[in-house]
């Protein structure tokens, strides 16, 4: 697997790559060797950030974890992304083979002056269409609370999100 490790606004030290790639490098029996791997190393708030993306096989798998160590931060957030594999490992098996699958995300990040009621942050990916069921096994691999996607049978944009009492709702734009 292929790790690319980042410090924003800090540096990494040698030392601190080498247990990440350890850490990580135990994912490998996942994913067959394939995959790429991004970690985010931050501090923010007096507390040590770790956000792990890792996309392999089509599927995002997404942990952020802060503690007071980066260490400590650094194993809940393997754990965090093993347990996602696990929990999903019989629909991640299917969906594999069955190539249902997007491919990998290519996102990109517009970082903007904050100002109040101003857009900070635009985030673009690529889609392809897929099932309502597909989209909820994305969001819940990504780790968010909603998923816009292209739905295969309609066409539409539509958005799956994960309601208060913990099912799932669908949103469907309404046809003129």
């Amino acid at each position: 697997m292929k790790i690319t490790v980042v410090g924003r606004q800090m540096n990494v030290y040698e030392e601190m790559k080498l247990l990440i790639n350890k850490k990580i490098a135990k994912l490998d029996k996942f994913f067959s060797g394939e995959g790429d791997a991004t970690v985010t190393l931050s501090c923010k708030h007096n507390q040590k950030y770790i956000e792990i993306t890792i996309s392999a096989a089509g599927a995002l798998f997404r942990s952020e974890v802060g503690a007071e160590s980066f260490r400590d931060a650094l194993d809940q957030a393997v754990n965090n992304i093993e347990r996602q594999i696990r929990k999903n490992k019989t629909r991640l098996a299917r969906r594999l083979r069955e190539g249902a699958f997007i491919p990998p995300a290519v996102e990109e990040y517009d970082d903007i002056e904050a100002d109040e009621e101003e857009i900070i942050r635009t985030k673009t990916y690529s889609t392809k269409p897929m099932s309502p069921e597909e989209a909820i096994l994305q969001m819940n691999l990504l780790g968010h609370q909603f998923f816009v996607f292209i739905d295969d049978q309609t066409g539409a944009t539509c958005v799956v999100y994960t309601r208060h009492d913990g099912a799932y709702g669908l949103i469907v734009p309404e046809k003129e």
